[in-house]
């Protein structure tokens, strides 16, 4: 099985994969992780600030990744912001079924009613270099979200009241 976990900034997605593997056994791969190996390597010229060029770059590499993980029977969890939200045409039915789609993505209520949880769990798992957040850009990047899961029919997990990821898939 092939799990990938997207969704904006700050929403959470590290820590559900790092659930996830703690439960399942199964190991994940952050496409921060792999972004920066390839940015640092000189394998481009792309920076973190490229996000449309990174998320197209990043994904013709990932999907073969995912297809290749799948022909071995291996599981994975992939978990980053540069999922397309047209990933599925990447793949023919059989690897379709062997992959689930979790894009996490928080209301504005909620970020309005916990932007200090928001902030404070900044580096739950991972030290981030800079936790300077706007609470205008964290709602603004969510509903990004929101609508590409809407305009594709993907299926997303709407952070709306409490922030539970048991309640999302584990």
């Amino acid at each position: 099985m092939i799990i990938l976990i997207t969704g904006a900034s700050h929403t959470g997605k590290t820590l559900l994969a790092q659930k996830l593997l703690e439960k399942y056994k199964y190991p994940y791969l952050s496409i921060d992780h792999l972004k920066m190996g390839l940015i640092r390597s000189g394998q481009t010229e792309l920076t973190p600030y490229d996000d449309d060029k990174l998320t197209a770059y990043l994904w013709n590499i990932l999907k073969e990744m995912i297809k290749t993980a799948i022909e071995n029977e291996q599981d994975l969890i992939i978990e980053g912001c540069y999922i397309p939200f047209d990933w599925k045409n990447s793949f023919d039915a059989d690897y379709l079924s062997q992959i689930k789609y979790i894009c996490l993505v928080m209301s504005e209520s909620y970020i309005t009613g916990h932007f200090s949880d928001i902030v404070s769990f900044g580096n739950a798992i991972e030290k981030r270099l800079s936790n300077d957040i706007d609470i205008k850009e964290i709602k603004q990047d969510n509903q990004e979200y929101l609508r590409g899961c809407l305009s594709c029919g993907l299926d997303y997990f709407l952070i709306d009241d409490e922030y539970d990821l048991e309640r999302c898939c584990i």
